[in-house]
C-alpha cells in the first residue's frame, strides 16, 4: 500500500542516514589519532611550540681587584728578636759595641776574666763565657777538621792600649779605649803553627776558613770584614773575633747582617 512504502522508505533512510553518521565519526576519529601520533600530542593544524633555546655559557671576566689563583702573597716576616736584651753601652754588657766613635771608661777592667786553656803565643785572658766559647770553638776545630787552632791576643788593659797604640800610625791598631780587647769577649786566633798569624793571608788558610764559617756557631762574630771598612771603621782582620754570644751571632748569621753597627741601626764609625 502507498502508506506502507512510504514508511519504509523513510525507515531506509534513517539507517542510511546513520550508517553514514557512524562512517563519519570513525573517519575523524582515525584522522585525529594520526594527528597525535604526527604532532607530539599537539592536534593537527596547531603550531608546534618551538623549545627554548639554551641559554649560552659564558666565561666569566676576572676580577683585576682579586689576585690571581696561584698568586697568593707570603705573609710578612716578623722580627721576634729583641734587640734590647742587653745593654750596647754598658762596657760589661756581652752586646757592647765598641769603635772609634763608642769608647771605653779607660778604668774599666771585666771582674771575671780568666785564663784560657788553649795554645798560645801569649798567655790568653777572657771573661769566663768567652773563654769556654773559646776552647769548645778549638776542639771543634780540632775534632772536625783536623785544625789546631791558637790565640794570638786576648784581652788588654786600656793602659796597654796606650803602648800599643803609639803615634796611631798603625791603622789595625785601635786607639785606647776604643778597643774591643779590653772588653774581655775579643781574642785574635789563628793556626797554631803560626801560619799567616795576624795577616790577612789568614783568610786562606784552611784555620782561617774553618773560622770564617764557624765561628758564629760559638758566639763568636768575625768583626772586621774585608767589605765593610767605612763602618767598622778598621781594616780586613781575618783574625780578629768578637764574642757576643750565640743568640746574637745566630741572628745575624741568619739574617745576613755582618757588622754590630749595622745590626743595631748605629752610625758608622770610620777612620
Amino acid at each position: 500500500m502507498p502508506e506502507t512504502r512510504g514508511r519504509q522508505r523513510a525507515s531506509r533512510r534513517v539507517r542510511r542516514n546513520r550508517t553514514i553518521a557512524v562512517a563519519s565519526v570513525l573517519v575523524i576519529g582515525g584522522l585525529v589519532a594520526g594527528a597525535l601520533a604526527l604532532g607530539g600530542g599537539v592536534l593537527a593544524g596547531t603550531p608546534k611550540e618551538t623549545p627554548a633555546a639554551a641559554p649560552e655559557t659564558q666565561t666569566p671576566t676576572p676580577d683585576p681587584t682579586r689576585p690571581a689563583p696561584g698568586a697568593a702573597v707570603d705573609p710578612a716576616a716578623v722580627d721576634t728578636f729583641d734587640r734590647n736584651a742587653h745593654s750596647l753601652d754598658d762596657p760589661a754588657s756581652i752586646w757592647v759595641v765598641v769603635n772609634r766613635a763608642r769608647s771605653m771608661p779607660s778604668d774599666y777592667v771585666p771582674s771575671d776574666l780568666v785564663d784560657v786553656p788553649i795554645a798560645h803565643t801569649n798567655v790568653p785572658v777572657l771573661r769566663q763565657e768567652a773563654s769556654d766559647a773559646v776552647v769548645a770553638m778549638a776542639n771543634a776545630a780540632r775534632d772536625e777538621a783536623d785544625l789546631e787552632l791558637a790565640s794570638n791576643s786576648a784581652y788588654r788593659s786600656y793602659d796597654t792600649q796606650v803602648g800599643l797604640y803609639g803615634d796611631g800610625s798603625d791603622p789595625t791598631t785601635a786607639p785606647p779605649g776604643a778597643s774591643e780587647h779590653q772588653t774581655g769577649f775579643a781574642i785574635d786566633i789563628g793556626a797554631a803553627s803560626g801560619e799567616c798569624s795576624l795577616n790577612t793571608c789568614m783568610a786562606d788558610t784552611a784555620e782561617g776558613i774553618w773560622l770564617r764559617d764557624n765561628a758564629w756557631r760559638f758566639g763568636f762574630l768575625l768583626r772586621y770584614p774585608a767589605d765593610k771598612v767605612d763602618i767598622t771603621g778598621y781594616p780586613f782582620e781575618p783574625w780578629h773575633f768578637r764574642y757576643v754570644g750565640v743568640d746574637l751571632s745566630t741572628e745575624m748569621h741568619d739574617t745576613g747582617f755582618t757588622t754590630l753597627e749595622e745590626f743595631f741601626g748605629l752610625p758608622a764609625a770610620p777612620m
